[in-house]
């Protein structure tokens, strides 16, 4: 009996590992990637300009938001295969401001599936060359998210800084400078199906 139920119980185990596709090169859990989030676009300097408007004031926009690098959980999901070829994410900077108080464009996050029980670790280089790694966090749930490199925000444009006193301002903000960065994703895997059965009773043969 104690045989049958190992026999069974294996079977049952290596037909989940075909119908899941995780046999073989096809399953990685474990990769290192380099990641760059976008810088925010400047403030615009512009003051406004008409015909019949002698004194046009400041109208310069502000900068658009860079984009962000971020983990999404997706529970279709099994490997971090897609991740092995894909090794650098960077993500675009945020458009600059422009006149008519006109906002330059956020540019879009980079939002990289990942399954779930995935465990983010960034690799932080000291002053002597040696490394250690800091947590970030663990993508537990289908569609949360975790940020590893957040965008740099958009500068603001010259119109934010008129005041009594200075009714012209000829400069805006620069937008604010991207991150990047190595980062360790690895996945945390837990068999669903044990083998039980007294010694030599087969359980290795059907591994």
């Amino acid at each position: 009996n104690a045989s049958k139920l190992a026999f069974a119980l294996g079977l049952h185990y290596l037909c989940n590992l075909n119908n899941q596709g995780m046999a073989g090169s096809n399953f990685v859990d474990y990769v290192k990637i380099f990641a760059r989030s976008g810088h925010g676009g400047a403030g615009s300097a512009h003051f406004r300009r008409e015909k019949f408007v002698a004194f046009g004031g400041p109208d310069g926009g502000d900068g658009g938001k860079g984009g962000s690098i971020v983990l999404q959980g997706d529970s279709q999901y099994w490997t971090l295969i897609h991740l092995k070829y894909q090794r650098h994410q960077f993500a675009e900077d945020g458009q600059c401001g422009s006149g008519a108080r006109s906002s330059g464009r956020d540019a879009r996050d980079i939002v990289i599936p990942v399954p779930l029980g995935t465990v983010a670790r960034r690799v932080v280089e000291q002053e002597d060359g040696t490394t250690l790694t800091e947590d970030v966090g663990e993508v537990t749930a289908d569609g949360e998210q975790l940020v590893l490199l957040k965008g740099g925000r958009g500068g603001l444009g010259n119109w934010h800084f008129k005041s009594a006193t200075n009714q012209t301002p000829r400069y805006a903000q620069p937008g604010e400078e991207g991150d990047e960065g190595t980062f360790i994703l690895e996945l945390k895997v837990l068999a669903d199906v044990g083998l039980v059965g007294f010694p030599n009773a087969g359980k290795s043969t059907l591994l």
